[in-house]
């Protein structure tokens, strides 16, 4: 079993910045591909972006392509989400997670394990 456990969001202003952070519990962690969703209120959740066991690849939803990226770094056992420009309908929860056989995987059925979530809200 994997644990994630999310940190880092919280509330700033149209155009901020903010950097999301995923630690993972198992020394595995290079095994897994990772991947971030956010759900925002009254929405279901969606994919945000993924990132190769090896750091190598990477893909991103077209909503925020240009302004978040995701990178990792496996000794440390984490994920992070730069996420730059940020815009009010970038108001979410964020939430991490972990997929051991696919990749690119876009849907969250195809993570194994998720995170909390934390929350980012974006004022205008």
């Amino acid at each position: 079993q994997v644990q994630l456990v999310e940190s880092g969001g919280g509330l700033v202003q149209a155009g901020g910045s903010l950097r999301l952070s995923c630690a993972a519990s198992r020394r595995t962690f290079s095994s897994y591909a990772m991947g971030w969703f956010r759900q925002a209120p009254g929405k279901e959740r969606e994919f945000v972006a993924t990132i190769r066991r090896s750091g190598e690849k990477t893909y991103y939803a077209d909503s925020v392509k240009g302004r978040f990226t995701i990178s990792r770094d496996n000794a440390k056992n984490a994920v992070y989400l730069q996420m730059n420009s940020l815009k009010p309908e970038d108001t979410a929860v964020y939430y991490c997670a972990s997929s051991f056989t696919v990749f690119p995987a876009y849907r969250d059925r195809e993570y194994d394990y998720w995170g909390q979530g934390t929350q980012v809200t974006v004022s205008s």
